[in-house]
């Protein structure tokens, strides 16, 4: 898996990130989304310098200029909830992709805190031999991610796939390392510590889809 991490060098995205994170900032839900998307438009532009490109001729009210632009067919796809700010960020930038949307959450069968991961909603678009753009803001277990990835390539190969999420822990980087394939590239944002006995990020920022669309039952 080849991953890139956004946040070593100094830019705005830092700036974003630590808006996230900032109890004193984060209550106030419009923000969080908006803050949110900002990091995806960020990340969207890093992506595309790894997209295929073609030349193309385009005709100016003056003349013609030679340029190029994505020649990839390009699908989105995020995981409810808490994806959906991410995904408005990405769509600001790739407006011709296509998109699609699956449900993932942690299942406690016995009240403890082991879990599975239960993937039930799906609106798909069909993905076979198009660049994959998997977005989830909170890369924990990776289990989730995984779950999810299993249930796409049902439904078709993509040609590439691009994870992008915002704050990871190392052991969710060492489980998609393990469980997905190598040509994967795996987009994060920041890396965090650890995970604690919970299986949240720490320090992290909470539970990013609370954050943003309000407390769930």
């Amino acid at each position: 898996m080849q991953i890139h991490y956004l946040s070593e060098n100094n830019s705005v995205l830092n700036h974003f990130l630590g808006q996230i994170r900032n109890i004193n900032v984060q209550n106030d839900s419009m923000r969080f989304r908006r803050n949110i998307e900002r990091i995806g438009e960020i990340m969207a532009y890093e992506i595309s310098k790894d997209l295929s490109y073609k030349n193309i001729e385009i005709e100016t009210p003056l003349g013609t200029k030679n340029t190029t632009q994505i020649d990839d067919k390009l699908v989105l796809c995020s995981i409810l909830r808490a994806g959906l700010p991410l995904h408005i960020g990405f769509l600001n930038y790739f407006d011709e992709a296509e998109n699609g949307f699956v449900s993932a959450c942690r299942h406690h069968p016995n009240d403890d805190a082991e879990f599975v991961i239960l993937v039930e909603y799906q609106a798909l678009t069909n993905i076979n031999n198009k660049t994959l753009l998997l977005i989830d803001p909170m890369l924990a277990t990776g289990q989730s991610i995984v779950a999810v990835y299993e249930k796409l390539i049902q439904n078709g190969v993509p040609k590439e796939i691009h994870l992008a999420v915002v704050i990871a822990a190392p052991e969710g980087v060492a489980y998609l390392e393990k469980h997905l394939p190598d040509s994967c590239h795996l987009w994060i944002a920041a890396l965090d510590n650890n995970l604690n006995e919970k299986n949240y990020i720490v320090p992290g920022l909470g539970d990013a889809g609370d954050l943003a669309y309000g407390n769930k039952l």
